[in-house]
């Protein structure tokens, strides 16, 4: 499902237009986004959270040049869904 898939679906569901739902569903991905930024999680009750992770330092290798590099401690967005929303995607797998 793509971003426009949602507007149809969120558009046709509410009665509201396209574009209205387009700046809504814009606006809330930018939200959730400054949030990360921001180191700031993000939790929607029954769907799931939006965290931000923090990845160690590590080692890693070049095999066509034989060389080692270290890669630094980063942080990554990261997904974490709900207890519910889990089991009702389990529940549908046949």
């Amino acid at each position: 499902m793509t971003k426009a898939d949602i507007v149809n679906e969120v558009a046709k569901a509410t009665g509201m237009e396209k574009i209205a739902v387009q700046n809504v569903v814009e606006s809330f991905m930018e939200c959730v986004k400054g949030s990360l930024a921001n180191n700031e999680n993000v939790y929607l009750r029954g769907f799931g959270s939006f965290i931000v992770k923090e990845r160690a330092q590590k080692t890693a290798r070049n095999i066509s040049k034989n060389t080692t590099l270290t890669i630094p401690a980063h942080k990554i967005p990261a997904f974490k869904p709900a207890k519910v929303f889990m089991l009702k995607v389990k529940a549908n797998v046949k």
